[in-house]
C-alpha cells in the first residue's frame, strides 16, 4: 500500500540532512520532497488535490491528508514555522524506514509540540496511506493474505562415487636357463716312421681337408596371451526413505470487537 510519510523540522539544515540520509539509504530522489512550510509550492504539491477552498497551500496539503480539521490546523501551524519533508513510499517497510530516519534527524512531535518546536523522543513522523487518510483510521480495503506452504518431494540423480579402470604397460626382467652345444675342430698330428706304401703314393699330391665348427645360440621370441578380462557393470538397489520437513501456513484469528471498549 502506498503511504506518504511526513516529518516536520524546526531547522532547514536538519531537514536537508534527513533528505540526504534518505537518498543514501535507497530512496529515489523523485519520492522525497522538502519544502519550507510557508512555501507557495504547496498549492501544486504532488500530495495536493484540487480542493476548491480558501485555505493556503500548506493547509490544503494537510487537510487532504487528514480530513480532520483539528489535525489539519495543528500540523499546518507547526509546518508554517518549519520545514516539511514528505516521503512517498510503496510498502509499509519503506514507510517504517523513512519514519525512523526522519525521527533520527530531528522531526518534531507535533502532538506534544510546544511553542518553540522543541524535539521530543517520541515517534514524530506521520504515515498516510494511498487514499490520503490517516493510517490510524479506517482499515477498510486492507487484506491479510492467507499463505500455506505445500511440501513437494521429487527425485534427482546425484553422483555418489564410482569405479575407474585404467590400464598401463609395465616391464619386468625375466630369465631362462638353457644348455647350448658348441663345436671346435682340433688338428691332430702324429709322428710316424715307416716305408711309404702304394696308398701313400696315391695320396701324394696337393689337396685340401676341411671340417666346419657349429655352435648353438639362444633364439628369443615373444608370444602375447590374454590371461584375464576386466569389465564394469552396475548393480541397482532400491530403498525407501522418509523425507521430513516443516511447512508454514497463515492462521487467522477473527475477533469481534466490543463497541464499548476503546
Amino acid at each position: 500500500m502506498t503511504q506518504t510519510v511526513v516529518g516536520i523540522f524546526n531547522s532547514a539544515s536538519d531537514a536537508q540532512n534527513a533528505v540526504d540520509q534518505l537518498l543514501s539509504n535507497g530512496f529515489d530522489n523523485g519520492d522525497v520532497d522538502i519544502k519550507a512550510g510557508s512555501s507557495p509550492d504547496y498549492a501544486t504539491s504532488a500530495a495536493t488535490t484540487a480542493n476548491a477552498d480558501n485555505s493556503n497551500g500548506i493547509s490544503r496539503f494537510f487537510k487532504n491528508l487528514f480530513n480532520d480539521d483539528d489535525a489539519t490546523a495543528r500540523y499546518s501551524a507547526a509546518a508554517e514555522r518549519g520545514t516539511v519533508v514528505s516521503v512517498y513510499t510503496q510498502t509499509e517497510e519503506e514507510a517504517s524506514r523513512a519514519s525512523v530516519i526522519l525521527d533520527q534527524y530531528g522531526a518534531i512531535d507535533v502532538d506534544n509540540d510546544s511553542d518553540d518546536l522543541t524535539n521530543t523522543s517520541a515517534s514524530n513522523t506521520q504515515n498516510f496511506n494511498a487514499n490520503n487518510t490517516d493510517t490510524k483510521g479506517n482499515n477498510a480495503g486492507k487484506k491479510i493474505s492467507v499463505v500455506e506452504e505445500k511440501l513437494q518431494v521429487g527425485k534427482r540423480e546425484v553422483s555418489t562415487g564410482g569405479v575407474r579402470i585404467k590400464s598401463r604397460i609395465v616391464e619386468k626382467p625375466v630369465e631362462e636357463s638353457l644348455r647350448l652345444r658348441e663345436e671346435r675342430v682340433n688338428v691332430n698330428r702324429n709322428k710316424v716312421d715307416r716305408v711309404a706304401s702304394d696308398a701313400d703314393f696315391a695320396n701324394f699330391n696337393e689337396g685340401t681337408i676341411e671340417m666346419k665348427e657349429y655352435a648353438e645360440i639362444p633364439v628369443v621370441s615373444k608370444e602375447a596371451r590374454v590371461v584375464e578380462e576386466i569389465s564394469l557393470d552396475k548393480q541397482v538397489n532400491q530403498r525407501e526413505e522418509t523425507v521430513r520437513d516443516t511447512v508454514r501456513k497463515t492462521e487467522v484469528d477473527i475477533e469481534q470487537l466490543d463497541a464499548n471498549k476503546n
